[in-house]
């Protein structure tokens, strides 16, 4: 028996596979038990009305501006991880940051909220 910890789609699974020898490659059906879910990500600030989505999946590794910040158009808000490369994901317009709904570390899907600006 092998246990791994795998991740599909921001879901941590533990995964025990048992090896029933013979040569070759045989299917093995791994019995997954998803782990408890992430905590929320916590919101700082009331939400504004200009969203700020991530492009593409990949994973939070800075929060470049904390809620409350004056941001011009083209300054980085968060920077995500994205297929082993840091890309900035930048306000699209001048003004303040209303709230980050994203953690450090966090793995988002793309689309997702990451902030919110005024």
């Amino acid at each position: 028996m092998k246990n791994y910890t795998i991740t599909v789609n921001g879901t941590v699974y533990d995964v025990t596979v048992e090896d029933k020898g013979g040569s070759g490659v045989s299917p093995v059906t791994p019995v997954a038990a998803p782990k408890a879910a992430a905590p929320a990500p916590a919101q700082t600030g009331a939400a504004g009305g200009i969203k700020i989505e991530a492009g593409a999946a990949g994973k939070v590794v800075k929060i470049a501006a904390a809620a409350g910040t004056a941001v011009k158009k083209g300054d980085p808000v968060v920077v995500l991880e994205v297929m082993k490369m840091e890309t900035p994901v930048v306000a699209p317009s001048d003004g303040t940051v209303a709230s980050i709904n994203c953690n450090e570390g966090q793995q988002v899907e793309a689309g997702a909220l990451l902030a919110t600006m005024n």
